[in-house]
């Protein structure tokens, strides 16, 4: 699915419903599991540095991982998402962007870690790449770049909304390679961590 095609489906009423399957089950397991993210994603990221969170959504993470001192920007590309992260955080800097345009509300600032967590998944691999791209080139050299980026022994990109789109490891390494992307071997969490070089 391109990229604004993603952001359309989430900027639908209701689909705040569908960013975790915790939220099905409550509330409070919704905002929990954020939290147990938020604690993992700290084991890699060093204390207290500028990190940016590329599709926050209502900030299931964002808000917990600053409340553990860190100095989030949260972006996402749809404005009900902002929006309802704004309710549940009104402090907490954001803004809206598809990823294309970071120059025009970062300037020259570059970030010590970007996360993006289940937003990749739903693009197929031209918007996926691209968006790759975009976050790679906010990261301060020796930062990290940590990606829900699947791999999968049959690869697929997905075509419909809540489909998932799974990458080969080759596709991966390629990418990663041509990005000035070391990966970090990490154990205890189930994204991948990039070191930037």
């Amino acid at each position: 699915m391109k990229a604004d095609e993603a952001i359309a489906n989430w900027s639908r009423p209701g689909a705040t419903d569908f960013i975790h399957p915790s939220r099905g089950i409550s509330e409070d397991a919704y905002w929990e599991s954020g939290s147990r993210q938020a604690e993992l994603l700290a084991q890699d990221i060093p204390a207290g540095v500028k990190v940016m969170d590329f599709g926050c959504g209502d900030g299931r993470v964002a808000i917990p991982l600053r409340a553990l001192g860190y100095e989030v920007t949260a972006v996402d590309g749809s404005a009900g998402m902002v929006d309802a992260l704004a309710a549940n955080d009104p402090d907490l800097t954001a803004f809206q962007s598809d990823g294309t345009d970071f120059g025009s509300h970062l300037g020259r600032r570059k970030m010590d870690a970007v996360y993006c967590l289940a937003v990749l998944i739903h693009l197929d691999y031209a918007s996926a790449e691209m968006l790759i791209r975009n976050l790679r080139a906010i990261v301060k050299k020796g930062g990290l770049l940590i990606l829900d980026w699947p791999v999968a022994d049959e690869p697929a990109e997905g075509v419909a909304w809540l489909d998932v789109t799974t990458w080969s490891e080759a596709q991966q390494e390629e990418l990663a390679a041509e990005l000035g992307l070391t990966r970090v071997d990490d154990q205890h969490v189930p994204w991948q961590v990039f070191r930037t070089t």
